[in-house]
């Protein structure tokens, strides 16, 4: 295959540059080693739109943040995913936090974060978030933050790109980078690939990626992961607070937060441990009772024991003495780009970063112009939150509609018939899941896991031991226990 550019890497960095490359006359290539997008840390996020009053002035990630927070605004209507700006509280009780809210409250106006204030007393404090622990006295309020699903925004990303033109290949793992003169040859599994201008937006394997095309890997970087460990709890918790809950940070990162969910549960994590490899997204006894520990810094009555619906965790890609992204075209390898190290908020910049990116090659001297024709590819509204008309509607179109598959989120048959035909399809149970909500309840795909297992394998034609949960290997059933069918 021979294409202009490829991206490797189908995270919120790797489809947010698809995205912006997609308004250009420029052929694009998107691969990601796993079987669907954004399937490491933008899976395990927290979901939450940062303001940008937490980067240190005048960097890359000030930058990308305050203007990424305004894009995922603008966008949210044209591509239909779910989000709602909460605004934010940074929250404090001793006169240490209070030095570093004020701190932050300055550093935030240096970064032109609109809507930032102070609450200077409990009084103030608890009249906006009255579930909050009383000890809670001082706080940043920041009213540009936000929620949000961040697979939805990663799909929307993914689908406009897609229908604008980029080639996304699954399942293809880069294991080798030749550079033959003014060209890069991609040696994957799913085949060779040339281009001539490589983005690296691997994330965690962003090191190796780089490694593969340095003589020497001490020219490089190296990421070390950081895992956050979070409870998902149930809805009836979900407007216990209304705003997100951060605590004051520290070197550890910005502390367990108590946050809604867009969907409309209680989010609380993450921990930070640093002892842990790339590939390892368990959750851990130890590293679940200090989250709820740490918790209750913030709101000191959340019932953790009867609202628990799921644990999860996440790999941050950090890279030691570096506090900033890195975005750009190596020193050594030209026309070689990294988009590496971007740890929070690195969801809330993953717009802004795609318009970079094209700032970087033009300024290498490649020559772009836009496409006439470029199409927003909205994601579907969720049918529990159309109204009545418009559910009539849809079932006398197609009965499919009509058949709810999943009770605890009310997800249709034709919901989920739909999202196995997109531009980018479901292929897998979580796959689904991600993006239609079937699973996402309180029983956690209990009632609907197999009544989707069964719509996969009818409509894409699969044998029983060729459905997964999610990655791939991770078979659903291995052959039937009576007999053959």
């Amino acid at each position: 295959m021979k294409t202009d550019l490829v991206i490797i890497g189908a995270g919120i960095i790797g489809v947010s540059l698809a995205f912006e490359l997609s308004k250009y006359n420029i052929k694009v290539i998107l691969v990601d080693k796993e079987n669907d997008i954004a399937m490491q840390t933008t899976k395990a996020n927290s979901g939450i739109v940062h303001g940008g009053y937490d980067p240190k002035p005048n960097t890359l990630m000030a930058k990308m943040n305050v203007e990424g927070n305004r894009i995922i605004k603008s966008l949210h209507k044209k591509l239909n995913f779910n989000y709602k700006e909460t605004g934010a509280l940074i929250i404090g009780s001793t006169d240490e936090e209070k030095e570093i809210i004020n701190k932050l409250y300055k550093q935030g106006l240096e970064n032109k974060v609109p809507g930032l204030s102070l609450l200077k007393n409990k009084k103030e404090v608890h009249q906006v978030e009255p579930n909050l622990n009383k000890e809670i006295s001082y706080a940043l309020y920041s009213q540009t933050t936000g929620i949000i699903s961040p697979w939805e925004l990663a799909l929307a990303l993914a689908y406009t790109a897609v229908s604008n033109g980029v080639k996304f290949i699954n399942n293809c793992k880069v294991e080798k980078i030749e550079k033959n003169k003014d060209k890069f040859i991609l040696s994957t599994t799913k085949g060779e690939i040339e281009a001539k201008y490589i983005f690296n937006a691997a994330g965690l394997y962003s090191d190796d990626i780089y490694n593969m095309v340095l003589d020497n890997p001490s020219d490089g970087f190296k990421i070390t992961p950081i895992k956050g460990e979070y409870y998902l709890l149930d809805k009836f918790l979900g407007s216990l607070v209304n705003k997100v809950i951060f605590q004051t940070p520290s070197s550890l990162g910005k502390g367990v937060l108590v946050s809604p969910t867009v969907h409309g549960n209680l989010l609380v994590g993450p921990n930070a441990s640093f002892d842990t490899s790339k590939d390892d997204v368990s959750t851990t006894i130890d590293g679940l009772k200090y989250v709820v520990s740490a918790s209750k810094k913030s709101v000191d009555n959340i019932n953790f024991f009867t609202s628990n619906i799921r644990n999860f965790s996440g790999n941050r890609a950090t890279i030691k003495g570096v506090d900033d992204f890195i975005l750009e075209e190596s020193k050594i390898v030209p026309h070689f780009y990294n988009f590496a190290g971007i740890k929070s908020p690195g969801l809330t910049s993953g717009p802004a970063i795609g318009k970079y990116s094209i700032s970087l090659l033009k300024k290498s001297g490649l020559s772009l112009t836009k496409k006439e024709n470029f199409i927003y590819h909205k994601l579907p509204t969720f049918f529990s939150h159309l109204n009545d008309n418009e559910i009539e509607s849809l079932i006398k179109k197609n009965k499919k509609y009509g058949n709810i598959i999943c009770r605890c989120e009310l997800v249709s048959e034709g919901e989920i018939v739909d999202s196995i035909h997109e531009v980018i399809p479901a292929t897998t149970i979580d796959g689904v899941k991600r993006r239609t909500n079937a699973g996402m309840g309180r029983c956690q795909g209990s009632f609907c896991g197999p009544r989707v297992f069964e719509i996969l394998k009818n409509e894409l034609h699969l044998d029983i031991d060729s459905i997964y949960q999610d990655k791939g290997n991770s078979n659903v059933v291995v052959s039937y226990t009576k007999g053959n069918k």
